[in-house]
């Protein structure tokens, strides 16, 4: 059973059954869209084509072309200059959510998250264990 939701592009109602975010007017005006899109890119002298050449020669929005990218309708094997931003920086990337650097940044944050944790678990385990006496007696 699909939900009612508002289509992000016209306002339109539509029944949202989980396969496309637009109604089914703007899916359809979107492979039009698409199909503009991929004609220009299938010419070889516009396969290295970047994001800003792509949106200037077609007049399509650039969060389409990210959209596309994303859903590997564009793939980036074919397209090398394409992509969408990260999640969470905004630098272009072409797979995953996040960049490179943004990748690992978070893999060394956790690494040292995960050394720190490892190191108080290790002190506490130990520092019931110790006692000190003065061994001189007079």
């Amino acid at each position: 059973m699909g939900e009612l939701k508002n289509c992000p592009t016209c306002g339109e109602f539509f029944n949202y059954t989980g396969m496309r975010e637009v109604c089914n007017n703007c899916a359809m005006n979107e492979e039009k869209l698409y199909e503009v899109v991929y004609r220009f890119l299938r010419k070889r002298e516009n396969r290295a084509a970047t994001v800003e050449r792509i949106v200037e020669a077609t007049g399509v929005d650039e969060s389409l072309l990210h959209k596309w990218v994303r859903k590997n309708r564009l793939q980036t094997a074919m397209f090398p200059n394409l992509g969408y931003p990260c999640d969470n920086c905004g630098k272009i990337t072409q797979q995953g959510k996040l960049c490179v650097s943004c990748t690992e940044g978070l893999k060394t944050g956790l690494r040292q998250f995960d050394a720190a944790k490892e190191f108080r678990d290790k002190v506490e385990n130990q520092g019931s264990g110790t006692y000190h006496s003065d061994s001189k007696k007079r």
